[in-house]
């Protein structure tokens, strides 16, 4: 059996959705912390079991009878390392023989500050005497999307990145990937640096929304501090909106760019360019 950790979240239900094109539902255990937002799977026969990252016990309770484990990364900026390190350890207890993890882009050099605990999860798995794969994931096009709304109400599209290329793909993009490599065998030992066949800069995404939508969008730089700010200023949590421009900065840095099109061999199709996306959302 194939497990799925956050397999209701964003990345998890696309992972979900390209398994069932290979795998019988029955064989498919989708690990959740609340299973009433799980009934749709329910409904098409994958197995549904409750786990949270913070509870060992129940994760190796959820992982019976489980062969290959796909570890989606916490969203919990700054506990990932412990939940990670729990995950693991109840795989191990439950004899999971292959997990496949989502990284970070060329996480042993990352200069984004979130590259911490994704190392520390990568030395986790290489501790565990499991096999597994890496899936180094970049940028989601979605986490620069969201901000497309306020950029085309007020003419102006923010950031701290400056000129550093960006490239992303969608999240449906990196889901096949992952289900790849988790339904497939030989997979084990790899280490691959996912990212989107073309790089774009923030100015560029800025031109794109401006020829799509006919409403004229220009990229304002900020420094780290101010861009920060202005994101707690529009309501994000802290925490959320240091990481965020600390991001920025670290594709300022060339953190977000990696042209060897790995993800687009892997999946045996182009990756979704960001006009298609810009497209989508408008």
């Amino acid at each position: 059996m194939i497990a799925i950790t956050g397999a209701t979240g964003q990345l998890g239900h696309f992972v979900i959705e390209q398994l069932l094109k290979t795998v019988p539902a029955s064989q498919i255990v989708a690990i959740v912390r609340n299973p009433a937002k799980a009934e749709a799977l329910s409904q098409q026969g994958i197995v549904v079991r409750q786990a949270d990252y913070t509870d060992q016990a129940a994760f190796t309770a959820a992982l019976n009878g489980v062969d290959k484990l796909l570890l989606i990364s916490s969203s919990e900026v700054g506990q990932r390392a412990t939940q990670h390190q729990n995950v693991i350890n109840a795989a191990r207890a439950a004899g999971v023989k292959f997990i496949a993890y989502t990284s970070l882009l060329h996480a042993d050099k990352s200069p984004l500050g979130l590259h911490v605990e994704h190392v520390a999860t990568e030395k986790a798995l290489a501790a565990s005497g499991i096999p597994y794969a890496l899936l180094r994931n970049g940028w989601y096009t979605e986490n620069y999307l969201a901000s497309a709304p306020p950029a085309l109400e007020h003419g102006v599209f923010i950031g701290a990145a400056g000129e550093g290329k960006i490239a992303s793909a969608t999240r449906a993009d990196y889901a096949a990937a992952a289900a790849k490599v988790i339904a497939e065998e030989g997979h084990a030992g790899k280490v691959y640096e996912l990212a989107g066949d073309h790089g774009w800069t923030l100015s560029e995404l800025a031109a794109e929304l401006s020829k799509q939508s006919g409403k004229p969008v220009t990229y304002q730089n900020l420094s780290e501090a101010d861009f920060a700010a202005a994101l707690k200023g529009f309501g994000l949590p802290a925490g959320l909106a240091d990481m965020l421009a600390d991001s920025d900065v670290g594709a300022s840095k060339g953190g977000l760019f990696d042209d060897s099109r790995t993800l687009s061999k892997l999946i045996g199709r182009p990756t979704t360019p960001l006009a298609d996306s810009v497209k989508a959302i408008l």
